[in-house]
């Protein structure tokens, strides 16, 4: 069955880097927004983070927690990370990142090739569980379709269930935001990453 998917039209007024609180503004950014509606219900929505102007996403890294055994919570996807790169610079230089989760280690960077761009994505995720036992994960991997038909896959794990591509961007993507849930310590299991909303400068 297939998912659907939303577009909406909206203004950013963009931030520095994660966990600096620092704002940065280039007089706001017509952007379209991207999203799929398979993400996880838990959490709030971050404050996006946006590619410099004139620069698009390139490409993209993922921290993510391998799973931690029968005894443990696992949260399987924590981050992802945008790598921006300009026409006169194609190897990136400024990383645009959303507050995220703290746990596990961060990929490699995967490129677009012959310089394309990221242009959609597509979430894994696990349903809530429900169950009084039952460990939630919530987002497990992700996609990103590059301008040259090129797919990028994270090194998420293998839990729950691929949704619907997102609507392609008409130009490139440019920022990010992402739904997380903090950690909740002894209240119950963590799942840090929800869902996502990738931004497309017009």
């Amino acid at each position: 069955m297939s998912l659907l998917v939303k577009q909406e039209v909206l203004k950013t007024t963009t931030m520095g880097a994660a966990g600096q609180g620092q704002a940065w503004d280039q007089g706001g950014r017509d952007a379209l927004v991207i999203t799929v509606s398979n993400g996880g219900p838990w959490g709030d929505w971050t404050w996006p983070d946006m590619c410099p102007k004139g620069s698009y996403a390139s490409g993209i890294s993922f921290k993510v927690e391998t799973p931690q055994g029968v005894m443990e919570g696992d949260t399987a996807l924590n981050r992802i990370r945008l790598h921006c790169s300009h026409s006169r610079n194609p190897s990136g230089g400024y990383m645009a990142e959303p507050q995220s989760g703290r746990w596990g280690h961060w990929s490699e960077v995967c490129w677009c090739p012959h310089r394309g761009r990221l242009v959609g994505f597509a979430l894994r995720v696990q349903a809530p569980q429900r169950g009084l036992l039952s460990d939630e994960v919530a987002a497990t991997s992700a996609r990103f379709a590059c301008s040259n038909g090129h797919i990028l896959e994270g090194s998420g794990s293998t839990w729950g269930q691929w949704g619907s591509w997102s609507p392609q961007c008409p130009s490139a993507v440019c920022g990010i935001q992402t739904r997380q849930e903090p950690a909740r310590g002894l209240k119950g299991a963590d799942t840090a990453l929800n869902d996502l909303r990738l931004f497309c400068c017009l």
